[in-house]
């Protein structure tokens, strides 16, 4: 295996995202819609119901961090405004007028986005979604670094390396 040429599975899945996501942004364009594709998880949590970023987190593969960032882009381009809850440490959030607009607007596009993965999976002959959750799940389970510790513990130990004649 030529592991000097071989793209790693982070790369691919950092290009894999990236095409998705440039793909969806052209499309969201073509709408005349300001949105950026890393609101749909944050968006589609809020509609099932979600109040806090803890609920968002809850809801979505990101971590608190990353959904507290969205959740502060979307504050500040007025579709999300922050709310007092009954538990004063934490805050809510909920939709402005223009972002339950926004929502109605962007149902009928996850619609067509679904229906988009269909044919590509369809294409390369994978369920891709299901691919990447078993995948996840698998990480959940045992982590990766995990994973390489035991991958190190297999691998032959390399010889050490002979001097030659000349002492190098």
């Amino acid at each position: 295996m030529n592991t000097k040429t071989m793209s790693g599975l982070g790369e691919l899945l950092r290009y894999v995202t990236e095409l998705v996501d440039q793909g969806a942004e052209e499309h969201y364009r073509d709408l005349s819609l300001s949105y950026r594709a890393r609101y749909t998880p944050v968006l589609r949590a809020i509609a099932a119901g979600a109040e806090t970023v803890t609920d968002i987190t809850g809801a979505t593969h990101l971590t608190q961090g990353a959904v507290s960032q969205t959740v502060a882009l979307m504050v500040a381009d007025g579709i999300l405004v922050k709310r007092p809850m009954d538990d004063a440490r934490k805050s809510g959030v909920r939709l402005t007028p223009d972002g339950a607009a926004l929502l109605g607007r962007l149902q009928p596009h996850w619609e067509i986005t679904f229906a988009a993965i269909a044919v590509l999976e369809a294409e390369i002959g994978y369920p891709l979604r299901r691919v990447l959750g078993a995948a996840a799940g698998a990480l959940e389970r045992e982590g990766f670094a995990d994973r390489l510790r035991r991958a190190a513990d297999a691998a032959p130990v390399p010889a050490p390396l002979e001097e030659n004649a000349h002492g190098e």
